[in-house]
């Protein structure tokens, strides 16, 4: 029979100074370890399922004597009860964890959010935007609540107040709202269903954006003004100009015309090749260049201080707005984005190019996935012709000289 330890005292436990293991008596086990600089702690020494183990009870004196035998006396019971003290309180421990990580607030979920679409987006302005949206209509209402916490009431408390005026902006709100709560989700920090999801939940308490605000789409110029206003934009003088007519003769966004680097022109093959963080589907895109885009190009002076082809002020890319400030010296009610919409209007109603053409020539993403899946190549013959149709039509001043050449699938 193991020899029982005499039980010490407070005052006794006190006065202990030398490094060690000191058995105090009490309860079979229980010690006090002195380590280096006098670091005291209580532990307790017991078999564990077949194994010898030592658990901690805590450091002494923030762990009284009368404490640490309590803690010991409870530990043994367990023992006997068939448990692990030790797994035990590591699984409160883990508990503990994470019932914390579900008080962590809408705002610190959106702003990791927010981080992972900064680094996804092509244009710093869309992440940007994510930021902007989400601080001035779901942070005054959400940011300070736990994510776990946020419920039905609380989204269409965000919502509602500038659902009917700013239809279009409150929905990619909802949509935004939605993405970090679905984010806060998958890591653990709520349970259950996505509030914000608008099918079978917001759809029953706001009414559908488009019963409440028509899509208003980007104002374009009229299919027959195309030649008058190309001949008075080729008048124009300054790189605002030029860079405007490169984006109606390629069909390009702005920004891709705006960012565009001489690195990315192949003259002697006539083709643009956009890389692919610059592009919206995160694709590098070629696009073939008409006769009247190379000739604008070699005629477009290369600066030494800039790699851009059309560099704005100090050698940096020129804004969006000085795009638009050209159709407005000009005193033409559209905007840059909308010669887009003008170029596919004229395939549709000039010519005979096939629907998916067209909208490769607009870098437009397949969205039927098992047409997307055969569709390997980018039909660049294809568009080449189409673009050269473009740029005659582009080029002419009535209508009745816009005659093009249709372009026809292949018969099988």
């Amino acid at each position: 029979m193991p020899r029982r330890v005499r039980e010490m005292s407070a005052l006794e436990v006190k006065r202990l100074t030398q490094p060690g293991r000191h058995a105090v008596g009490g309860v079979s086990g229980l010690y006090l370890f002195i380590g280096p600089g006098a670091k005291r702690c209580w532990t307790l020494r017991a078999t564990i399922g077949g194994h010898r183990r030592e658990l901690g009870l805590g450091a002494y004196p923030d762990v009284s004597l009368a404490q640490a035998r309590e803690s010991a006396r409870s530990a043994r019971q367990q023992i006997r009860d068939g448990v692990d003290p030790a797994a035990e309180r590591e699984a409160a421990r883990r508990a503990l964890i994470a019932e914390q990580n579900k008080r962590i607030t809408f705002d610190q979920c959106a702003a990791a959010v927010v981080k992972v679409k900064q680094a996804e987006a092509s244009n710093p302005k869309h992440a940007a935007q994510w930021e902007n949206t989400l601080a001035t209509y779901a942070s005054p209402i959400l940011g300070k609540l736990a994510v776990d916490d946020i419920e039905l009431a609380h989204i269409v408390q965000a919502l509602e107040p500038h659902w009917y005026t700013k239809t279009e902006t409150m929905t990619r709100v909802r949509q935004r709202i939605e993405a970090v709560l679905s984010w806060a989700i998958a890591r653990g920090y709520r349970d259950g269903d996505n509030p914000a999801r608008w099918r079978g939940n917001l759809d029953t308490v706001l009414p559908k954006p488009t019963k409440i605000a028509k899509v208003k789409h980007h104002k374009a110029l009229p299919i027959p003004e195309m030649g008058a206003f190309m001949a008075e934009l080729r008048q124009r003088k300054g790189a605002a100009a030029r860079a405007l007519e490169f984006t109606i003769l390629t069909a390009a966004r702005s920004g891709e015309v705006r960012g565009a680097t001489w690195d990315e022109i192949d003259l002697e093959g006539r083709i643009w090749t956009i890389p692919a963080e610059r592009m919206k589907a995160g694709k590098d895109h070629r696009v073939p260049l008409s006769p009247a885009a190379v000739a604008l190009l070699e005629r477009q002076p290369r600066h030494a201080d800039s790699t851009l082809v059309f560099p704005g002020t100090r050698g940096h890319s020129m804004s969006d707005a000085t795009l638009a400030a050209v159709l407005k010296r000009m005193d033409v009610h559209a905007t840059v984005h909308g010669f887009r919409s003008t170029f596919r209007d004229w395939t549709a109603e000039y010519t005979s190019t096939p629907h998916h053409v067209a909208e490769m020539a607009l870098a437009h993403t397949i969205k039927n996935q098992a047409e997307a899946a055969y569709r390997r190549g980018d039909l660049l013959e294809k568009r080449r012709r189409l673009m050269e149709q473009w740029s005659e039509f582009c080029a002419s001043t009535t209508a009745a000289a816009a005659t093009v050449t249709p372009i026809r699938e292949a018969s099988a």
